[in-house]
């Protein structure tokens, strides 16, 4: 009985499957067939309904006759019988557009879908044409270097080579100083070279023409063998001599609108670069930079790289901003530029990734100096100038809390300076260790001020801002009792010693500002024939913004006018 029950409901399941076949048959549509083979897949009719569903489903593929139509067929049916012509006719119409596009990024990606196509050989033809016709008009250095990369002996190698050289000279030639040493190093046989060292000769020759150099630029011109290409030069050395007469003139009024009337000349400040008192040397340091001089970057370089005292060093890297600055733009990168080729020839100790890197950071090329910079930093010997630095540019990136976290650095190492500094009288106070602390107690202030700038910040770790000010106050209040301790003892020894707190130069080129903003807005009506040079070299060169910006309103104002 059993049995019989099983052999019944074969039967009946094999006449359901039989009826369901017949039906799918007899509608003959995919969807049908789909219905049935998902009903029955294993029943003896499956193969051949899916068989006809394949069927059905490329003819409806070839009536659609499009990538996507193919594409769905393939993938829905890889076995399929009809694959290869399916893949045959895809390859068809991918070939067809890509000859419509006719680029070589269009045939490119019809080779890496169709590798081993009937239309392969043809297709590189083509992308071999495609790309010699791009090639032929390309003005991307990076598509021509990439090709050149991998041309081997192709014919096309040299026009490539030469093209190449043309667009890199062109914008080195545009960009300034830095590329151009950069096209001198890449191309050492190009075919632009004399012109790229001509632009480089004519930026020399301007940083000298604006430092009032007039003798050395007129011989640098005549002993350089690409001297007579600079044809410009003649009016440009008739400006830099009307500016120096100009400057020259006896008239009160012209003198006070010049920088130069309050400043010491450079040989007396190179000098004082070298005294034994450390105060004198970032007191010159600071007046240094108020000379808008090529001939003031090395000295402050030099007292950068040098120097033992954080403060000389620290006003030797503001002097250089200051100086940089008020430059020429394409003079400065210049001078920097050549520095910097120096520089990196002989690359390898701390002490030149550092000035490296402050020549950088100078020029606004952060991200490159922070990388030098941190060639450059001694976690177990940190930099009092360099995290200072690090406070500044973080707070200009409005990065409050990494801010505090310099800051908090530049205490502790301003603690450690004042707790291990000797101060005693036996044997004197050396002038040397008063000056240490001063720079201790002047970093430890400015790191209380940093953190303070930060707390009125949103930060995320506000408990971490009161451990920060507390070390910084700590800081403070030791180095400035061993600073008031040192100072104590030397005037002792000598009443008329000078003390950290000393301030006369600073004073000095504050009210320098004040008596030269005066001048320039009276020149006009009282030097007319002299004020519109005088505020035009105002405007160029002082090393104030605030004397600058008032210059240049008394010129437009004059130009207003018609005067």
């Amino acid at each position: 009985m059993p049995r019989l029950l099983t052999l019944a409901v074969c039967l009946l399941f094999t006449g359901c499957a039989s009826q369901a076949y017949q039906r799918a048959k007899d509608a003959d549509t995919a969807e049908a067939y789909r219905d049935f083979l998902r009903e029955h897949p294993k029943d003896d009719m499956a193969e051949p309904a899916q068989a006809r569903l394949e069927e059905l489903e490329f003819t409806q593929a070839q009536k659609l006759h499009t990538v996507l139509a193919y594409k769905r067929f393939l993938e829905a049916y890889p076995e399929a019988t009809q694959a290869r012509a399916a893949g045959a006719l895809l390859e068809g119409l991918r070939f067809n557009a890509a000859k419509e596009a006719g680029t070589a990024s269009a045939w490119r990606q019809f080779l890496a879908e169709h590798p081993e196509g009937a239309h392969r050989e043809e297709a590189r033809a083509l992308l071999a044409e495609a790309e010699r016709q791009e090639l032929s008009t390309a003005d991307d250095p990076k598509r021509l270097t990439a090709f050149l990369r991998e041309a081997g002996d192709d014919p096309r190698r040299q026009e490539m080579e030469t093209r190449l050289d043309d667009q890199m000279f062109a914008q080195a030639k545009a960009s300034g100083a830095t590329k151009l040493f950069a096209y001198l190093k890449d191309f050492p046989a190009g075919q632009h070279r004399e012109e790229a060292k001509a632009l480089l000769l004519s930026m020399e020759v301007e940083g000298l023409l604006v430092s009032g150099l007039i003798e050395e630029a007129e011989a640098r011109v005549k002993a350089h063998p690409l001297g007579p290409k600079l044809a410009d030069f003649p009016a440009r050395l008739a400006r830099a001599k009307a500016a120096r007469e100009a400057l020259a003139s006896r008239e009160p009024l012209a003198q006070a609108s010049s920088v130069g009337f309050y400043l010491r000349d450079l040989g007396d400040l190179q000098q004082a670069l070298g005294s034994t008192d450390p105060l004198d040397r970032w007191q010159a340091a600071e007046e240094l930079g108020q000379h808008v001089s090529v001939r003031a970057l090395d000295p402050l370089l030099n007292a950068f790289r040098t120097a033992r005292n954080p403060l000389i060093r620290l006003y030797a890297l503001e002097s250089l901003q200051t100086v940089l600055r008020a430059l020429p733009r394409a003079v400065a990168e210049y001078e920097v530029a050549m520095r910097l080729e120096s520089l990196r020839e002989r690359a390898g100790s701390a002490e030149v990734y550092l000035t490296i890197a402050a020549l950088l950071d100078l020029t606004g090329q952060l991200e490159q100096a922070s990388t030098e910079y941190q060639r450059s930093y001694d976690s177990g010997n940190p930099d009092p100038v360099v995290l200072r630095r690090w406070v500044k540019i973080r707070q200009e990136r409005r990065q409050s809390f990494s801010a505090a976290v310099a800051a908090r650095q530049l205490a502790l190492w301003a603690h450690g300076l004042a707790k291990e500094e000797v101060v005693s009288s036996e044997g004197g106070v050396p002038l040397a260790s008063a000056r240490q602390l001063c720079a201790a107690a002047e970093n430890a202030r400015f790191a209380v001020e940093a953190i303070a700038q930060a707390r009125k910040e949103a930060t995320e770790f506000p408990e971490d801002l009161n451990s920060f000010e507390r070390a910084a106050a700590d800081a403070v209040k030791l180095s400035e009792a061993r600073l008031a301790d040192a100072e104590l003892l030397l005037r002792e020894q000598n009443p008329s010693v000078r003390l950290c707190r000393d301030q006369q130069v600073r004073e000095r080129l504050t009210e320098a500002v004040k008596e030269r903003t005066a001048a320039l807005e009276a020149v006009g009506t009282k030097l007319p024939k002299l004020a519109p040079l005088l505020l035009e070299l105002a405007r160029d060169r002082d090393p104030s913004p605030q004397v600058r910006s008032v210059a240049a309103a008394r010129l437009s104002a004059l130009s207003a006018r018609g005067d």
